[in-house]
């Protein structure tokens, strides 16, 4: 089945010479003005393969956003679970210093390729009623697949910018007429796009086409949406109430059951699993590929200059852009006896792929280390082994005095040995956006809010239970007077840490201030404005009377 979407953006290589003057013809709000640079007219658009090919390439637009370095630093960067490691640009995104403005490259990306992909799916909608030669049936679940599309970008973009433009048909002549619509109007028409497109979707956890939206992954992303807009300027009183029954289907309508083991959810090679909900494409055809699924490299500590180590493919090549805050490992992470996700969720090993004999470096109680190839070359163990113990190991052991910038543990859920060399930057996994324990955790949160403690409580359990090592499972259970929305905020960062949530659940929770100002030192920053990102300064040049039709965000 998985191969079936791999040939959607195998289809899309095919029409990329057209995209600038098909698909991105005006598509923000008519500001890509590329010159035509493919005989292929528009018509294309309405033919049969044309509609399909379109949706395709509009699919391809999550890539702009998931597994990205930009996608990764509007989520990872400046909350309180990471913060920034020794290397790579946009520190100041962590560091929330006036360096991020409104010439912010990630915002101003993000933007273009997400309206140009919302102008794909206009025109996916708004041409599929004329193109001949289709099933109603498949005709209506393409503007379906399309309108999941642009509701998950539009939301998204509600999130990161506040009021943003609204377009909702296609745009094939430029134009710099463009208001910011208000948050409530936005949420309406997202909620508008998936409330009609969830009776035309497939009936099932996974399409016949691995990675198509269905029903179960509009479901998930709609029960999503009320949930964040109940705590936004848009809230209405039965939001809540409206996010329970849709994350409900989910859990109970379409297959899905949580893996047994948490560690194998992100295993390598299990990226297609019971557990997934949706999941965004990638692949090892470099022609297809784009610019890959990066999230791999951002994790990861300074190894590969270790005594008994060299870089290679299995452990990564390591950017190390994002450092576990003391209150991820402290706090977030603090039961290893009862709970495997500190386990799962980070590298503790390095086996030596350059033996020989070398002068130990941050482990000062030996002077010396001798590896045969295969042996252990580090240990994280993650908590303060006394210096004796350290001693005795023959290899160097990292303890959380010694961390660092360089040195910290590894988030190990997106590598990705699979690279063809130790250099690729394109990786090619897939990358998982919704998977069924989150939509657990965010049940238990609309259930919580609506003072259902009992509901929320056991759904928090199922998640807890499946983290525990064997077992531990009565260990792990917590009871109706320990739930709390403190206790969701911290189960939300064990189980998702990494997952581009964070800065996105901080901000749902309005607590995103008073976070990061406790556990990330670093955000020297920091002001009560940045719960909005910049609006890009060409967006705001483009419109017509500029700022004064299309206002920067306050404080930028």
């Amino acid at each position: 089945m998985k191969s079936k979407i791999k040939n959607i953006f195998s289809k899309y290589s095919k029409i990329s010479a057209m995209g600038a003057a098909l698909f991105a013809v005006a598509s923000c709000e008519g500001f890509l003005e590329e010159d035509v640079i493919s005989n292929v007219g528009t018509d294309y658009l309405n033919t049969p393969s044309g509609l399909n090919d379109g949706l395709n390439a509009a699919y391809s637009s999550f890539r702009a956003w998931y597994g990205t370095e930009r996608g990764n630093n509007f989520t990872v960067f400046g909350t309180d679970t990471y913060t920034n490691g020794a290397d790579g640009a946009f520190k100041f995104m962590n560091f929330y210093t006036s360096d991020f403005d409104s010439q912010n490259a990630h915002a101003r990306e993000l933007w273009d390729q997400f309206y140009q992909g919302i102008n794909t799916c206009n025109a996916v909608i708004d041409r599929a009623p004329e193109v001949a030669g289709l099933s109603e049936e498949i005709r209506a679940r393409r503007i379906a697949e399309a309108k999941f599309i642009r509701a998950h970008h539009y939301f998204i973009m509600v999130q990161l910018f506040g009021p943003i433009d609204i377009q909702l048909s296609e745009s094939v002549i430029p134009s710099t007429e463009v208001t910011r619509s208000p948050v409530q109007e936005v949420y309406a028409a997202i909620i508008n796009d998936l409330e009609t497109a969830i009776p035309n979707l497939q009936a099932v956890g996974h399409s016949n086409d691995y990675g198509r939206a269905t029903r179960a992954s509009a479901e998930h992303l709609l029960g999503k949406v009320y949930l964040t807009k109940g705590t936004s300027e848009a809230a209405a009183n039965d939001d809540f109430a409206k996010a329970e029954p849709l994350l409900q289907s989910v859990i109970d309508n379409y297959g899905f059951s949580l893996l047994e083991n948490f560690g194998d959810v992100h295993a390598f090679g299990n990226e297609v699993n019971d557990e997934v909900v949706f999941a965004v494409q990638y692949g090892r055809n470099q022609l297809t590929n784009s610019t890959g699924n990066n999230a791999h490299v951002f994790f990861l500590m300074e190894y590969d200059v270790q005594p008994g180590m060299r870089r290679d493919t299995q452990n990564g090549r390591p950017f190390k852009r994002y450092k576990p805050t003391n209150y991820t490992l402290n706090q977030i992470f603090a039961d290893r006896e009862n709970d495997s996700r500190y386990f799962n969720t980070f590298l503790t090993v390095y086996l030596s792929n350059n033996p020989g004999t070398f002068n130990t470096n941050f482990d000062q109680t030996k002077a010396q280390v001798t590896y045969s190839a295969g042996d252990t070359a580090i240990y994280v163990p993650g908590f303060e082994m006394s210096m004796e113990e350290r001693a005795q190991k023959p290899y160097q052991v990292l303890v959380p005095s010694n961390y660092s910038e360089r040195l910290f543990p590894s988030l190990k859920k997106h590598m990705d040995p699979g690279r063809v060399d130790l250099t690729q930057f394109e990786g090619g996994r897939d990358y998982i956006a919704f998977r069924l324990a989150d939509t657990y955790l965010l049940l238990a949160e609309a259930q919580f809010m609506q003072d259902k403690i009992a509901a929320a409580t056991e759904n928090i359990n199922i998640v807890r239970r499946r983290a525990a090592f064997p077992g531990r499972e009565a260990q792990m259970e917590i009871t109706p007077a320990e739930m709390n929305m403190e206790l969701i905020y911290e189960e939300r960062a064990r189980e998702l840490l990494g997952e581009q949530q964070r800065w996105l659940d901080l901000k749902r929770w309005g607590i995103l201030l008073e976070r990061v100002r406790a556990h990330n030192p670093q955000a020297t920053g920091l002001q009560d404005f940045h719960v909005l990102r910049p609006i890009p300064q060409n967006q705001i040049d483009r419109a017509d009377g500029n700022e004064a039709n299309f206002p920067q965000n306050p404080g930028y």
